[in-house]
């Protein structure tokens, strides 16, 4: 049974920064793609940042570019996203999420998912 838990949430400042950790058990965290996705007040979850299992690609959503950054400890089976800067519109609850295949921007590619933490980021 693979499982997924996110810590690091919690509440910040405009401008501050967090850093959410994902801890992967049950399964070879090495053949998952990893990602981060959102889901702000009253809307539907988004892709906010990926990091593939072979560590040599990543992507961004536009809104986070240059203020977060995802990284991976294999050894560790944790993924990690630091988040600078915060905004107030960076305000939701965020999810890690594994897949076995390459699609990283499709949620119904995502073989597990955590429980969610929240980040709320006050003006």
């Amino acid at each position: 049974q693979v499982q997924l838990v996110e810590s690091g949430g919690g509440l910040a400042q405009a401008g501050g920064r967090l850093r959410l950790s994902c801890v992967v058990s049950g399964g070879n965290f090495r053949i998952y793609s990893m990602a981060w996705f959102r889901q702000p007040p009253g809307k539907e979850r988004e892709f906010v940042a990926v990091a593939k299992w072979s560590g040599d690609n990543s992507y961004y959503a536009d809104s986070v570019k240059g203020r977060f950054t995802i990284s991976r400890d294999n050894a560790a089976a944790t993924v990690f996203l630091q988040m600078d800067d915060l905004k107030p519109e960076d305000t939701a609850v965020y999810y890690c999420g594994a897949s076995r295949i390459w699609r990283p921007f499709d949620q119904s590619s995502y073989n597990y998912w955590g429980q969610g933490t929240q980040v709320t980021v006050s003006p």
